[in-house]
């Protein structure tokens, strides 16, 4: 029996498939703004501050994301004008994968730092204690 080829075309085929994935999704807010718009729509505003990015590197993201049609943005009728940006059906396609990084984000941190990371809620309960 001959060993197969390391490079098969359905590896190759599986390989192209991760490649464009993360073309789309690659960097390090883009998943992070899925992440929040995913949980409700957001103004720019709110989403730079609750994110913590800068907004102009906001704007330059939530344009691929919008070209990659996991964005919608609505321009609302308000004086001044805002913008409202929100998660696409599309997007919603990626909710399992923004889980599974934040379950294993949270491992990770338990495996390295030796403690789990302390989750939102038990952060906001200690605070107010």
């Amino acid at each position: 029996m001959e060993p197969q080829p390391y490079a098969s075309r359905q590896c190759r085929d599986s390989h192209r498939a991760v490649r464009d994935t993360l073309d789309v999704v690659s960097g390090k807010w883009k998943l992070v703004i899925l992440a929040v718009l995913l949980e409700e729509k957001q103004r720019f505003k709110e989403l730079s501050r609750k994110i913590g990015i800068s907004p102009r590197i906001l704007s330059k993201e939530l344009q691929e994301l919008e070209l990659h049609k996991l964005v919608t943005r609505t321009v609302c009728d308000t004086r001044p004008v805002t913008v409202e940006y929100a998660a696409t059906d599309h997007a919603q396609t990626l909710g399992d994968v923004i889980h599974a990084l934040y379950q294993w984000g949270h491992l990770h941190h338990a495996t390295v730092i030796g403690r789990e990371r302390p989750r939102v809620a038990e952060r906001a309960e200690a605070s107010e204690a």
